[in-house]
């Protein structure tokens, strides 16, 4: 084990060892059946169609009901949302977002006239979405390759950055030897990830609903440990604070909490990415016969790819002052974390679990977790103007002790 956690700490070894699991999973494992776009959204458009026609106010709940199946049963469970995510992540997400506004509506009892208006907007993306359909999928060498280097990349970049981040703060903190922590919480997340990825295959054949929740929780669980974790890193920005609480307090607080929350912090960040990533190598392998060393070219290029960036990442941040660097990296974490906060309620608002209130004029940003409802869009709000009070909340008594 030791040996492990060296090769670990020296090599830069996780996103490898991350993307042999990937592709293990995508080799090993029964893939999902290709997903028919075209059937599942003229399905989901039929059935939604009648279900519209039939609400009332007063009986709301079969609604609601129905158009929680047609998410579940049909827009998952044929695996469409997975095909979806590979081909247009950010139309899926458009229209996650759109089914958690009609869930919303009809479980608010909304009038009829602003049901039909969001049941049409979302019937609206659900074509483009089968438009893509239209012809046959290309399943050539080159563009697998591609697909399968932008699944990693996109899914990796943001749990390997935490981990970098949070590895070159305790080499900064004079604890190289404390960094076996970091990479045990991302080691432990990798088998994690593959073990909940492969559960979800059966979930989303058996149409379960589970799927979504566990998903949405746990983005908005990693939101909560980064912020903390953010928090505490800026606490720490100033150089004679730093040096001193390195003097007297570091080896006791690296073996306390804080050792297991930054551990805990890695672990979240590489498991909240992991198991989509083993959920789209599935898809894209049902739809690429025969492409399987493209598929794996991919996975090899992105995690070189992966590699590369944190060896830069921490040649680059040693060498920057311990304002700086501390500054930064609490903002890039609290970032990251406002964007998982974003992504999650969203998860679960497509499930029904959390209302979906629009808000006309905000855009949707599938990138930064941005979706226009005043759960999602003001939580986001919340947190970007929490750090501001937290700034500015020391000033008045300070002001007030210089003046006595």
């Amino acid at each position: 084990m030791n040996f492990l956690f060296s090769c670990l700490r020296h090599l830069n070894v996780l996103p490898l060892a991350f993307a042999g699991l990937v592709g293990l999973a995508s080799f090993s494992a029964a893939a999902l059946a290709a997903a028919d776009g075209k059937a599942a959204v003229a399905e989901i458009g039929r059935r939604g169609d009648a279900a519209v026609a039939a609400y009332t106010p007063q009986k709301h709940l079969a609604t609601a009901a129905e158009f929680s199946r047609l998410y579940f049963d049909v827009f998952e469970g044929a695996g469409m949302e997975l095909d979806l995510g590979i081909r247009a992540s950010k139309l899926k997400t458009e229209i996650e977002v759109l089914f958690g506004q009609v869930n919303d509506k009809a479980m608010r009892g909304a009038p009829p006239g602003e049901l039909d208006a969001a049941w049409q907007a979302l019937r609206a993306r659900l074509l483009d979405a089968a438009a893509l359909y239209d012809g046959e999928r290309e399943s050539g060498f080159w563009p697998v390759f591609a697909q399968s280097l932008l699944i990693l990349l996109r899914e990796g970049a943001e749990a390997m950055l935490v981990v970098a981040a949070l590895a070159t703060y305790l080499r900064r903190a004079g604890s190289a030897d404390r960094l076996w922590v970091i990479y045990a919480g991302a080691g432990v997340a990798v088998p994690l990830s593959l073990v909940t990825g492969w559960a979800f295959i059966g979930m989303i054949q058996s149409a379960s609903a589970s799927r979504v929740a566990t998903e949405g929780a746990t983005m908005i669980f990693a939101a909560c440990v980064l912020c903390y974790v953010s928090f505490w890193l800026f606490s720490k920005r100033e150089a004679k604070r730093w040096q001193g609480w390195i003097a007297g307090q570091v080896d006791a607080a690296l073996s306390n909490g804080s050792l297991a929350t930054l551990g805990g912090a890695s672990c979240l960040a590489v498991y909240r990415e992991g198991a989509e990533t083993v959920l789209f190598y599935h898809a894209l392998a049902a739809g690429s016969a025969g492409q399987m060393p493209a598929l794996a070219l991919g996975i090899a290029a992105a995690a070189a790819l992966l590699v590369a960036g944190v060896a830069i990442f921490r040649l680059f941040a040693m060498r920057i002052p311990y304002r700086l660097f501390f500054g930064a990296t609490a903002i890039l974490l609290y970032g990251m974390a406002v964007v998982f906060m974003g992504q999650g309620i969203v998860e679960l608002q497509a499930g029904g679990y959390i209302g979906a209130f629009h808000l006309p004029g905000v855009p949707q940003v599938s990138w930064l977790g941005l979706a226009p409802t005043l759960q999602g869009a003001g939580t986001q709000a919340a947190m970007l103007l929490l750090p501001v009070l937290a700034w500015l909340w020391p000033r008045p008594r300070a002001a007030a002790g210089a003046a006595s």
